[in-house]
């Protein structure tokens, strides 16, 4: 092995990419749905070939420049993506999601800090516990950010490097029950409350047209249908469509042939005997009335009518905070069906009562035409580029380091957001900015999720490289059990408190609020175990909002903790 390590240690690249493949193989792996994921691994990964290479004698080191570089794109790229459903939660319905992550967030810091003192842990203890606690990775970054740039005054005979480790191992340690802590508790505490989650779940999908959990994936089953019938019935002889669809607006006319001519759809067409019509409208409806038109023929001609799919940004004033029943009222009812709603990136479960916010994207799917008068009235159609602006992308990473450049004086200094507060700021305009002018500087979901994913797991790979040199220095028994203990703490805490705030004060549906528990905690994992729990979709409905708060506010916090630590 020692010459393996030695070959690594000459061979940086190959080195990190190792470090990286075992981590996301490593991270694969579960037990009962319960495991590290990648992020996690690549710390553990990257400690332990450091600490195993130091047995050799041999040191394992990546630039820090490249550390720097992969956290500040995984730091933009998390702007991007909570940057419309952030601005969102500052208004309506979304304010007591957003008070709810942001006490979860305070709590947490607070904890954190106030443990790290009492237990005289060493410093960067409070930025690790943070982040693993709170299932943050990226208040990592946060953390090394306060000594890099001179927040965090180190004491005698500490070096960066040390404390780097500190904030690793810390990490490391409290991760674990961060993780499965959370979802155990968001899963048992309607149970613990003595409240029924399935019944108020029944209630919600009742109430306001949710669908249920039950069917998801791949179906044959589409909600709405398109049919072609031959006028047969007499009343409708000489009567035009706009009359046939005042007697039967759960029905759309879409085309008609009569001969070899095709007709289109004008409202003031005038069907006659033997025309042959295709009909749109929800599957159920186009069950309920046979006969209404005539016999159903197979005519190939008249359904041959283009399709579309598209996905709609809403924008348009008029139909937000309006539910999706009133799509009912629009002419393209029964020529389109909408497949999927996200919000901040999440999909959130569909429903006629359902209300549309801004930044909204709905995806849509039927006749070409009825794509297009959906997204002029709702907002904009986005047919985003697979290319990716590098302009807007250069323009937005200068954006942030310049607001990272500001500071103001607290705590006996300078105090400002860093470069990687800079930047998620900076992510968040620009994406905002972005969907409000449809477009201008395009960063497809599938560059921003590399910036995410690969910026993350790299940089906290190196940081478990570089750390694991002086790990076994620092690491003792009792440390690291005191870190357990402040971590258990902070960690089990902040959703019980956030759970009866949302509950008795807020009075939040108790199958939403488990989702907004989650979301507080920036951890879809527990929205996922809640779902499957009561057998509902509902609660994704609580978690988008929550979820784009807390990530930037426990990102920060990384950074806070360990001023306010020293």
């Amino acid at each position: 092995m020692d010459s393996v390590f030695k070959f690594l240690a000459a061979n940086p690249f190959m080195l990190l990419f190792v470090t990286v493949g075992l981590a996301v193989w490593i991270g694969k792996f579960s037990i009962k749905g319960y495991g590290l994921g990648a992020v996690a691994a690549s710390i553990v990964v990257g400690c332990a070939l450091s600490v195993w290479a130091s047995v050799y004698g041999v040191k394992l080191e990546l630039n820090n420049f490249a550390k720097s570089l992969f956290y500040y794109l995984f730091m933009y790229g998390v702007g991007l993506r909570v940057g419309p459903s952030f601005i969102n939660s500052l208004k309506g319905d979304g304010l007591k999601f957003t008070f709810l992550a942001f006490v979860s967030s305070v709590i947490g810091l607070g904890l954190c800090v106030i443990g790290a003192k009492l237990m005289d842990l060493p410093m960067g203890a409070a930025g690790g516990m943070l982040a693993g606690s709170q299932t943050m990775s990226a208040a990592i970054g946060s953390a090394e950010q306060a000594v890099t740039q001179g927040a965090v005054k180190l004491a005698d005979g500490t070096t960066a490097e040390q404390v780097s480790a500190m904030i690793a191992l810390s990490y490391g340690i409290t991760y674990i029950w961060g993780t499965v802590g959370i979802i155990l508790i968001c899963k048992y505490l309607p149970t613990w409350w003595g409240v029924d989650a399935r019944a108020a779940a029944k209630q919600y999908e009742a109430e306001f047209g949710v669908k249920s959990a039950d069917g998801e994936g791949l179906t044959g089953y589409q909600q709405f249908s398109l049919r072609a019938y031959v006028l047969e019935n007499a009343k409708w002889d000489g009567k035009t469509i706009k009359d046939f669809r005042a007697e039967n607006p759960e029905y759309r006319i879409v085309n008609v042939r009569r001969g070899d001519e095709l007709l289109g759809a004008d409202p003031n067409l005038v069907l006659k005997s033997g025309d042959s019509i295709a009909l749109g409208g929800a599957r159920a409806a186009l069950t309920d009335k046979m006969g209404l038109i005539g016999r159903e023929v197979d005519d190939a001609k008249v359904l041959n009518i283009p399709l579309d799919q598209a996905e709609i940004l809403v924008t348009n004033k008029e139909f937000i905070d309006k539910p999706l029943r009133e799509f009912r009222n629009t002419d393209a009812a029964g020529q389109v069906q909408i497949t999927k709603i996200e919000r901040a990136g999440n999909p959130i479960p569909l429903g006629l009562d359902i209300k549309l916010q801004r930044m909204d994207v709905v995806f849509v799917a039927g006749l070409k035409s009825a794509v297009q008068r959906v997204g002029d009235l709702v907002g904009r159609i986005a047919r985003p580029s697979t290319a990716t602006d590098l302009l807007t992308l250069s323009i937005g990473m200068i954006l942030g380091f310049v607001i990272g450049l500001i500071q103001f004086p607290a705590f006996g200094s300078n105090v400002g957001l860093g470069n990687a507060g800079g930047l998620l700021v900076a992510g968040v305009i620009v994406s905002s900015l972005q969907s409000r002018l449809r477009f201008f500087g395009n960063t497809p979901n599938a560059a921003r999720n590399i910036l995410e994913d690969m910026g993350l797991i790299i940089f906290v790979c190196i940081v478990g490289i570089n750390s694991g040199n002086s790990l076994l220095t620092q690491l003792t028994g009792a440390i690291a059990l005191k870190i357990f203990i402040v971590g258990f703490i902070a960690c089990t805490i902040p959703p019980i408190v956030v759970w009866a705030i949302g509950y008795h004060f807020f009075k939040i549906n108790p199958a939403v609020l488990m989702g907004g528990v989650a979301g507080a905690r920036s951890h879809s994992g527990p929205c996922r175990e809640a779902a499957h729990e009561i057998n509902s979709s509902v609660p994704w409905i609580g978690f988008p909002v929550g979820y784009a708060v807390s990530g930037v506010l426990i990102t920060v916090f990384g950074y806070f903790a360990m001023v306010l630590a020293q």
